[in-house]
């Protein structure tokens, strides 16, 4: 049996040695940052601008690729700039993070 990390719905993620607070969503495909607090812990290069569809419609994106622990797990993941200044959360980890560590959600966590 495979042993797997548990998380929950929300998580401290470390980024650039900062710790954040982020959003944990299965039903997201990518990973996602604040654009001011990108700006704030010098992430880049921009490697990418992808179309991104959210609740607002389609956006262009600037992509950048960073390393991020979560539970004492490195991921190396892209993470697309946008403004989530009106978000509880500044980040969000979609699925295609997700799926490069062995994690399980539990949303009582």
């Amino acid at each position: 049996m495979v042993k797997r990390d548990i998380i929950g719905l929300t998580e401290e993620v470390e980024i650039k040695g900062k710790k954040v607070i982020a959003r944990i969503d299965s039903g997201a495909r990518r990973c996602s940052i604040d654009k001011k607090l990108a700006k704030k812990l010098k992430l880049g290069p921009i490697i990418a601008e992808g179309s991104f569809r959210s609740a607002a419609g389609r956006t262009k994106r600037p992509v950048v690729e960073e390393e991020i622990r979560i539970n004492n797990v490195t991921l190396k993941v892209l993470i697309n700039l946008s403004d989530r200044s009106k978000m509880k959360y500044k980040m969000l980890i979609g699925r295609e993070g997700l799926r490069k560590g062995n994690f399980l959600i539990d949303p009582l966590r």
